[in-house]
């Protein structure tokens, strides 16, 4: 990580720190770099929480907003933290695989599908066709598509934190991008960019 350890923690931060390791068992991922801003930190966690475990989207497509949004910013932190409850929540393991090379996943389900669609859309071109969103609303309705725009900004903001400070993934997990080494595009016929 590009951040040295923190040697002495203020007050804030250290009831930041006290609630991540009771809420989630350590301070991890993005939250190492938050615990230098807490107070906004504490919000950032507050609403990672909540298009987490209190969406109106499903678990299952909870994780797959992640997932897209960890590949769209090439987050190997984020994907690696999130492949396996993906998996667990019901998402294919073939489909995340081709999606971690990005390739087209070829979902199964029509939701996974629209979800797919609209999240691309979304973070792509910036904007989201009449058919794309209408095919989005009928699918999930108001509050759930509220809910998937706002994670995917969410999403975005962590995996920002991420690279732009290097946090690095654990020892024993590889990384999960055929493009990405390290913190870099790498390709078959171009050079680190």
């Amino acid at each position: 990580m590009r951040l040295a350890p923190l040697q002495e923690l203020n007050a804030d931060q250290a009831v930041f720190r006290d609630r991540l390791v009771a809420q989630r068992g350590g301070v991890h991922g993005p939250f190492e770099v938050l615990l230098r801003s807490p107070r906004l930190g504490d919000r950032m966690e507050a609403l990672s929480t909540y298009c987490m475990r209190d969406s109106a989207l499903p678990p299952r497509l909870r994780e797959l907003t992640l997932l897209v949004a960890a590949r769209h910013f090439d987050a190997q932190h984020s994907w690696n933290a999130h492949l396996g409850k993906a998996v667990a929540a019901g998402l294919e393991p073939a489909a995340l695989d081709r999606l971690a090379r990005g390739e087209d996943p070829r979902f199964d389900r029509a939701d996974e599908r629209v979800l797919h669609r609209f999240a691309v859309r979304a973070l792509t071109v910036h904007f989201v066709d009449d058919d794309t969103y209408a095919a989005a609303l009928a699918e999930f309705g108001e509050a759930a598509l509220v809910d998937l725009v706002i994670a995917l900004g969410t999403f975005a903001t962590l995996a920002l934190v991420l690279n732009t400070f290097e946090v690095d993934l654990r020892p024993d997990q590889e990384p999960p991008f055929p493009d990405i080494r390290g913190f870099q595009h790498i390709g078959p016929d171009q050079e680190e960019r």
